[in-house]
């Protein structure tokens, strides 16, 4: 005779179940942002060095070999060595097949070409601003890079006033919209950069210069190309006009 218990069904277990979709999305998203994002080590290599020419932590003619600079970056010689050329692309070193790089010194001459190209360059990147129809974020970032000049002039603080400065310079090339032509201008901006920085006491106090970038940017916001190039033309024609004379002032024939 058969029994007649019945076997109740087990219930499920929550085990079983497929996660929705829509959490491993989520799940795989939250994984993937959580992951971060390694910079290539010659890039690496290249923004350290860089800066440490910038900023004349590497001196001007010293001699460093690719062994040197490995050690120093705490690198293998392969993404130096891309380091290095990069380096060269841009005027800034010497590289010498196995005597690793030279730091360039930059001259008064190397100044007075510099600045041309500089003019040209940066007076066209005005104009192209000034025609944009959509000018986004341009003109208030432009703006507040002037109050911080003004600001660092007020406290007699002449390397805020740089950095401002320099900030500003970078907004407006930017504000043109031309990537080819940002990189052209930062190229030369770093092979001045040593000079500007070690004669930043010599030179008389900046004050017309933050009335220049003033009306500038008036220009860009009035959509007059033609008044932003020539405003900006003249300002860098005259800044590098100053600079050349007061290298060649002070016997400052090579920084």
């Amino acid at each position: 005779m058969k029994s007649s218990t019945t076997r109740s069904a087990s219930p499920p277990r929550s085990a079983a179940r497929p996660p929705p979709a829509a959490a491993k999305v989520t799940t795989a998203a939250a994984r993937a942002g959580s992951r971060r994002v390694r910079e290539p080590f010659a890039d690496q290599a290249y923004r350290e060095l860089r800066t440490r020419i910038l900023d004349n932590r590497m001196p001007s003619g010293e001699q460093y070999t690719e062994a040197e600079l490995a050690a120093l970056l705490h690198m293998s010689r392969t993404p130096t060595r891309e380091a290095m050329l990069r380096l060269a692309s841009e005027g800034l070193v010497e590289v010498r097949p196995r005597h690793g790089m030279r730091v360039r010194p930059v001259s008064m001459v190397d100044m007075r070409e510099i600045y041309e190209v500089l003019t040209a360059l940066e007076s066209t990147a005005a104009a192209l601003a000034a025609a944009r129809a959509d000018q986004g974020e341009a003109i208030s970032q432009l703006r507040a890079a002037i109050r911080d000049m003004d600001s660092a002039l007020e406290n007699d603080d002449l390397l805020a006033w740089a950095a401002a400065d320099e900030r500003f310079h970078t907004l407006l090339v930017a504000a043109a919209g031309n990537r080819r032509l940002s990189e052209l201008v930062q190229t030369y901006v770093g092979q001045s950069h040593r000079v500007r920085m070690q004669t930043l006491r010599l030179r008389p106090r900046p004050q017309t210069s933050n009335r220049d970038h003033e009306a500038v940017v008036d220009a860009l916001e009035a959509h007059d190309a033609t008044r932003a190039r020539e405003i900006h033309y003249a300002h860098r024609e005259k800044s590098g006009r100053m600079l050349v004379e007061l290298l060649a002032s002070h016997g400052l024939t090579q920084l």
